[in-house]
């Protein structure tokens, strides 16, 4: 297989009027609404305890009338109800499909499909792969072990039905993964940034002296998710260098799916996906909606996932959103930077807000990292911040822990301490990365 790049044009749809995509948005989201109702106790509970009525509802205008739903609210829901909770729409019998939240933030959230949401879903993976200029002609490698996490079954499932070569490679070690790279010559690659980052590194480590020895692969295209690396521009930038292909980022969820995706035309920015979601962006705080450029939280309500869906769910995920026509054609808002953050990721650090991308952007400057981690804790009623580092043995220690900390202080406005610890100390991530570890006793209020 070789490495051109094809061009596969998106749908007229996901180029239409924003009218029209906001008209079709609220015509499905009252037939959601209407197929719900009566059979999904979980919100049937919601509405009444919010005194709403479904059938009196009018949309756009009563849009604001729905309550906001939470992962806490679901957790709370399954754990008085297990194991599956109530938000079903189904009998529990129809459901053909288990999965779960990765669990980084505390209890696993269990999620269940029929095969219609199931398919539903593949159909918006495979907007995904149109974004990534993907097709029946490429070869896809999924360099992970396929557990109860959603978003790789999906991926899998719908590569095989857009006709491409899907090779699983779970249960193997990095330099097994890459041997198989090697033999088989995959165009497409799906893992998270950290991941790609790794195998980068394991790679230079079978080739001694080879500074880049995947960019003579016949890998084209990254497709990344599970953290912001993929938007970060250094992260991205070491990853497409190092493999001499393009990274295209994307984001999705157990409980929501696969909700945006990059475009080829348009680096550093993901279109959410409104064809089949309706997308709110909202200040955390205050629980309006922001205009477009503002920081504000994503909310999403899933149009065609009938059997489990969420309404007005508030992901966490921090966004800016742009709503011009992209480049590619496509009129779907797009998010500047991907996901930017999550609302329970940021730390206050001696009265300055961090937040994990914003290191990872610092860090990943300095290219004689190849790994690190930040720990917080407190002293007091301050926040502290503190970063171990794991620095190519090529190179000046004490110059690049100098570089680090120096870069830290004009980026971040603090002064943190910086330790350069021995290579193949700090642990190395397949799934989602836990870079930024805060200590229990630690609390985010400044």
């Amino acid at each position: 297989m070789s490495r051109s790049i094809g061009s596969v044009a998106p749908p007229a749809a996901e180029c239409a009027p924003r009218e029209a995509i906001r008209s079709d948005q609220m015509r499905r989201l009252a037939e959601l609404l209407r197929a719900i109702d009566g059979r999904n106790r979980f919100y049937a509970r919601k509405y009444v305890d919010a005194g709403v009525t479904l059938a009196d509802l009018k949309f756009p205008a009563d849009l604001h009338r729905l309550p906001f739903t939470t992962k806490a609210q679901l957790v709370a829901d399954q754990n008085a109800t297990p194991p599956w909770g109530t938000a079903l729409t189904e009998p529990v019998e129809r459901y053909t499909r288990y999965h779960q939240t990765s669990s980084t933030t505390g209890r696993p959230l269990r999620w269940l499909d029929t095969n219609k949401n199931w398919q539903w879903m593949l159909e918006c993976w495979k907007a995904v792969y149109r974004g990534a200029r993907v097709d029946g002609s490429d070869r896809i490698f999924f360099p992970f072990s396929f557990g109860p996490f959603l978003g790789f079954w999906t991926a899998f499932e719908a590569g095989t039905q857009l006709g491409a070569h899907c090779v699983p490679a779970g249960g193997m070690d990095s330099r097994t993964r890459l041997t198989l790279i090697n033999a088989l010559r995959p165009t497409v690659v799906c893992c998270t940034p950290t991941y790609a980052l790794r195998l980068l590194e394991v790679a230079r480590e079978m080739a001694t002296g080879d500074d880049r020895p995947l960019a003579g692969s016949a890998v084209r295209v990254l497709i990344v998710a599970g953290e912001p690396g993929g938007s970060i521009p250094v992260t991205r930038q070491q990853i497409e260098e190092g493999w001499g292909a393009r990274v295209i980022d994307h984001h999705g969820l157990t409980e929501v799916g696969p909700i945006s995706f990059e475009c080829w035309e348009n680096p550093g920015y993901v279109h959410l996906n409104e064809r089949e979601f309706l997308c709110e962006v909202i200040d955390s705080a205050t629980e309006r909606s922001v205009t477009d450029g503002q920081l504000g939280e994503l909310v999403v309500t899933t149009l065609g996932r009938t059997a489990s869906p969420v309404i007005r769910y508030r992901t966490g995920d921090l966004v800016r959103r742009e709503s011009e026509t992209c480049a590619c054609g496509r009129s779907m808002a797009r998010l500047r930077g991907g996901i930017l953050s999550r609302v329970d990721d940021m730390v206050c650090i001696r009265g300055v807000n961090v937040y994990p991308a914003a290191v990872e952007a610092v860090v990943r400057a300095v290219r004689e990292v190849i790994e690190y981690r930040a720990t917080i804790g407190s002293t007091g009623a301050l926040g502290t911040i503190t970063l171990d580092i794991e620095i190519n043995p090529a190179s000046n220690r004490e110059r690049v822990v100098e570089l680090v900390g120096a870069q830290l202080r004009e980026g971040l406005g603090l002064t943190v301490p910086v330790a350069a610890v021995a290579p193949g100390t700090l642990p190395r991530f397949e799934m989602k990365s836990r870079r930024f570890i805060v200590e229990t006793s630690h609390s985010n209020q400044p």
